[in-house]
């Protein structure tokens, strides 16, 4: 695995030995228990979670003062990564997932709940959590979601149905997304915590999928479950924003994990095809090979400077929504072009499952889809013009 080009960017010491980490974990851990991961198919990887979470990956991104590692900055994010995902898509989005949890406490939470719900997040037995927005009836379109927040005494009963929630029954901490007020769109959105143990909340079975078989999808049932008023995250109505929030950060994160793949795919096709001899010489001395590589290469440095620019905006304080959006958009296509053509460069050994080329395409195809379609990027970066 090569390391990061990051020579023209300032980094500190502890941003570098946290690149290093990663690098060494994804290189020595990851990458080898990344087959059978994907064989597995439904079953959630914790020998390496436990093993991340003794090292301080799992907490790496949650503020310092609850006992995280304190990098906080979603630049130090985007390069972790990365080089997580290099080792293996599916599991290095798994092992960062509770920074998707922790995004939405600490943009809208107070002091208290932030400490009740991020500290235990820290440590070497540091438990899963999931976000759940996702429905049957409402994906792209979040606002649209039916799940409802009826207000009773003492604070709220939730009732709905919950889809594709990566963690579900797998973890141990939530955050619900439901409607206050069904009348409004986006106004009505109420954020809500839950533990996995809340009575009347059941999940399904899980769910099968193509590829990022590492995160385990599971539907959530929501009948009748109390939330005490405590619990609710941010005032009534503010859910939608705080969503937003935390899509421009995963989304600039997403691109990231994208890139990563994208980059094993372009690293293991350039290995390949300078050892794979066809008609006398090595295949990356053929044109259509070599030209082939070369666009792989281009398209990873872009996704990666597109996405560094919205980590940077981000941790600026400026609005990133459409850079973000540009982000995963370049990214999630440039990997799904990038694994295609790392089986392309193997040919038929690229078609089979002795090489990790087949799996990491379709690892890729979720990158178009979750957090936001390819589509609903161009929508998103649209609108903004």
């Amino acid at each position: 695995m090569s390391e990061l080009p990051t020579e023209l960017v300032p980094l500190s010491p502890q941003q570098r030995d946290i690149i290093d980490l990663t690098r060494s974990f994804a290189r020595e851990e990851i990458r080898p228990r990344a087959r059978a991961v994907d064989e597995a198919d439904t079953e959630t990887p914790w020998d390496l979670w436990r093993k991340a979470a003794k090292v301080g990956i799992t907490g790496f991104m949650l503020p310092d003062e609850y006992g995280g590692g304190g990098f906080t900055d979603v630049f130090t994010q985007v390069l972790v990564q990365e080089e997580l995902c290099v080792g293996d898509l599916g599991i290095g989005n798994l092992l960062c997932s509770n920074g998707f949890f922790a995004d939405p406490v600490l943009e809208l939470g107070t002091e208290e709940q932030q400490r009740t719900w991020l500290t235990p997040l820290t440590g070497p037995d540091t438990p899963m959590t999931a976000l759940a927005t996702t429905e049957p009836g409402a994906g792209s379109d979040a606002a649209s979601i039916t799940t409802t927040a009826t207000r009773t005494t003492g604070g709220y009963r939730l009732n709905g149905q919950k889809a594709w929630i990566s963690n579900a029954g797998e973890a141990d901490q939530y955050v619900i997304f439901a409607k206050t007020d069904p009348t409004l769109r986006s106004r009505g959105v109420t954020a809500f915590l839950l533990r996995k143990d809340a009575e009347g909340m059941e999940f399904g079975a899980p769910m099968r999928k193509m590829g990022q078989r590492a995160i385990v999808c599971r539907e959530i049932f929501l009948r009748d479950v109390f939330v005490p008023e405590e619990d609710r995250l941010g005032e009534e109505g503010r859910g939608f924003h705080g969503l937003m929030r935390t899509f421009d950060i995963s989304r600039a994160v997403l691109g990231a994990a994208a890139t990563g793949v994208a980059r094993a795919a372009y690293e293991y096709a350039r290995d390949y095809a300078k050892s794979r001899m066809q008609f006398g010489k090595p295949v990356i001395e053929h044109q259509a090979v070599a030209f082939r590589l070369a666009d792989m290469r281009t398209r990873v440095e872009q996704a990666r400077l597109m996405t560094w620019r919205a980590a940077k905006r981000l941790d600026a304080g400026l609005d990133a929504t459409a850079e973000a959006a540009m982000a995963k958009l370049t990214a999630s296509e440039t990997a799904a072009y990038c694994t295609w053509a790392a089986v392309q460069t193997l040919g038929g050994w690229g078609y089979s499952r002795e090489y990790p080329v087949e799996q990491w395409m379709r690892d890729a195809k979720l990158e178009e889809i979750e957090e936001g379609t390819s589509d609903i990027m161009r929508l998103v970066i649209s609108r903004s013009m």
